[in-house]
């Protein structure tokens, strides 16, 4: 009954736009199956052993569901990454080689709980914050502007319904494909199968300034005034896919790293 709570109370916040919650329940498992079906052997079955079969799928989404919880208050900035319009690679480079240089939030955090585990593999907490912070690095508008909160003050309109940028990003568009995660897993790995080795050579640092420069293109958009929300997701489904399958592959990355 106590996580039911969590969780209704974490889905109220974010229809309401009263949290920054990241990629949706569905847009988390979809990043973390990807990473999933891409680790190693020995990383899978260390990685089930901390959080059960499966279970970085299963509980991808848990450090947003707990944010009701007091337990970790800490961790509610370790969602998101202010970055302001006209970084150039260089600035963002140095905004991830001194991840506390802005406050403790998604830079310092991943740094953090990746060092955790790097002593400590065990650590069930730190493991599922880095898969779902790990995805949220991949969400465009969890690297958006301080002054609007990451697009949740610029409201909008979305078939008919009010919402906002942020939310949009969330959940919207990737409710629109009417996919479930498992139908939109393996859409992405048919999709991307001739380019996945390409993709897999990327650097986190390199992924981190794409998703920056998607950031840039989302809100350049948004300045147009196009309300069409037809030719929203013309413009920019390609990039939501490309978002979620290449934050797949980095976390696998990551954790075939971690658990060699």
């Amino acid at each position: 009954m106590k996580s039911n709570k969590f969780l209704l109370l974490a889905v109220f916040s974010f229809v309401f736009g009263l949290g920054a919650n990241a990629w949706d329940a569905v847009g988390h498992r979809i990043v973390a199956e990807i990473a999933y079906q891409n680790l190693t052997g020995k990383a899978r079955k260390q990685v089930d052993a901390v959080l059960g079969n499966r279970g970085m799928v299963y509980q991808s989404s848990w450090p947003d569901e707990i944010k009701s919880d007091t337990i970790y208050p800490q961790s509610h900035v370790w969602h998101y990454q202010n970055l302001r319009a006209g970084l150039t690679r260089q600035d963002i480079t140095g905004l991830y080689n001194n991840p506390k240089a802005e406050g403790e939030h998604l830079f310092y955090a991943l740094d953090s709980l990746t060092k955790v585990l790097q002593t400590d593999k065990t650590d069930a907490v730190a493991l599922k914050f880095v898969v779902h912070i790990m995805g949220d690095l991949f969400q465009p508008m969890h690297l958006g502007h301080p002054d609007d909160k990451g697009g949740n003050r610029v409201q909008m309109r979305w078939f008919g319904r009010g919402t906002n940028l942020h939310a949009l990003w969330d959940r919207w568009l990737i409710e629109n494909t009417q996919y479930s995660y498992s139908e939109y897993v393996a859409f992405l790995n048919d999709c991307y199968a001739d380019q996945k080795k390409q993709l897999q050579q990327l650097s986190l640092l390199d992924c981190i300034f794409l998703t920056y420069d998607r950031q840039q293109q989302i809100y350049a958009y948004q300045e147009m005034g196009d309300t069409n929300n037809y030719h929203y997701v013309y413009r920019f489904r390609r990039d939501l896919d490309l978002s979620l399958y290449t934050a797949g592959l980095q976390l696998a990355k990551t954790l075939n790293s971690l658990y060699k």
